[in-house]
């Protein structure tokens, strides 16, 4: 029953949908007169065994398989020209999955993910065009095991899927889909960063239904970072939130407010490092802040939080345990729902462009509304991942 209602929504073409930032040390292709064009990217494969425990018995099945992990596999460029005072730049990257054979043949889509110009001074920055969102941003570009495997339900359609994992998304934030935007970054001023944006806002209802949804403003998104040492130990916080309304032209139906706040604080002294974060969202899906495409309208109140902590032993391999829970009221799968994930991840750098990976992972969905367990999925991940 649960699996029917969620599977066709946010199998393939959102689970495609995931982050990634640009690798540390690109490859130069470019560098005279004041102009650099560089190239970086990422791959990576994952064997994976999934044991599923579902609430229908006829379900219950131990799958294996190779996949991509929760980053999917990309190139991007960088270009930048010194005009005066100014620097402009530009970013685009191609994401692929290589899950595309397995039913239909060779259908490898390119999903542009972000495609963007940058102009910068001694004043900040401002980004225009397609990049990753500001709410829920800094929560999972800071997830420990942001380069492992992460979850994968059965009951929202990812064992089977083609597209990456869902790492921690759903189960301690929601993924901050790329997006048209005009955003301005400020300098870095003592440790603190702000930024802010108008994004294209998403629509909240299907425009087959009852009247046509509009909004009347763009979204807004902002975050603000602020990075300090205290006591020995490095520390980066951040807050970051979004608001948008939706309205319909028929007055029966009511407006939605979307709107949420991202908090969290990193720590790291010497190979130890801590990270806790949340949110709390308000009108917003609790997995996807796009609301998943032209979603039923609605107010859907969801929160969330996620715990993590890491040791890095001699420089080259990296332990990492996780903790993540998300809580709605009825969005995903028509009932009030916990979504709780817990992993370990052990990460061993064998140079800085080849890591090798070794997860367990452990997903629950809990049904607040009927006081039942849908769903324990237990997956192992063992992959390589090459990055440049």
């Amino acid at each position: 029953m649960y699996k029917n209602k969620i599977a066709c929504t946010l199998l393939t073409p959102i689970a495609l949908a995931l982050l990634s930032t640009p690798a540390a040390a690109a490859i130069t292709l470019y560098d005279e007169d004041g102009t650099t064009f560089s190239a970086d990217g990422y791959v990576n494969a994952f064997y994976v065994q999934t044991d599923t425990d579902n609430i229908n018995d006829d379900l219950d099945r131990d799958q294996a398989r190779v996949k991509m992990g929760f980053l999917p596999n990309y190139i991007g460029f960088n270009m930048g020209k010194q005009v005066g005072d100014l620097t402009l730049g530009a970013r685009s990257s191609f994401w692929v999955t290589i899950n595309d054979s397995e039913t239909n043949s060779t259908s490898s889509a390119i999903d542009v993910r972000q495609f963007y110009g940058t102009i910068a001074g001694d004043w900040g920055e401002v980004l225009v065009g397609k990049d990753f969102g500001l709410f829920s941003r800094s929560n999972i570009l800071l997830d420990e095991m942001l380069a492992g495997y992460g979850q994968v339900s059965d009951t929202l359609g990812l064992v089977d899927g083609g597209g990456v994992s869902f790492g921690n998304i759903g189960s301690g934030y929601p993924y901050p889909f790329p997006t048209a935007q005009i955003t301005y970054r400020s300098p870095l001023m003592g440790g603190l960063r702000i930024a802010a944006g108008i994004m294209d806002p998403v629509d909240t209802t299907d425009d087959s239904a009852v009247g046509k949804n509009y909004q009347d403003a763009p979204r807004f998104e902002t975050e603000i970072t602020y990075q300090f040492d205290l006591a020995g130990a490095e520390i980066y916080s951040w807050i970051n939130g979004g608001y948008q309304t939706s309205e319909n032209t028929d007055d029966s139906v009511d407006d939605v407010t979307s709107q949420g706040i991202g908090y969290g604080v990193q720590a790291k002294m010497g190979a130890a490092s801590l990270v806790a974060s949340g949110f709390d969202a308000e009108g917003i899906n609790p997995f996807f802040t796009n609301n998943a495409g032209e979603a039923v309208l609605r107010e859907i109140d969801s929160t969330g939080y996620l715990l993590q902590g890491s040791y890095t032993f001699g420089g080259k391999t990296r332990l990492a345990l996780s903790y993540g829970k998300t809580e709605d009221d009825g969005n995903g799968i028509g009932v009030a729902a916990d979504y709780e994930t817990r992993a370990v991840g052990l990460f061993h750098s064998i140079n800085d462009n080849l890591t090798l990976v070794a997860e367990y992972n452990q997903y629950e969905i809990d049904d607040r509304t009927n006081s039942q367990k849908i769903e324990e999925t237990d997956t192992v991940a063992l992959g390589v991942v090459l990055n440049w």
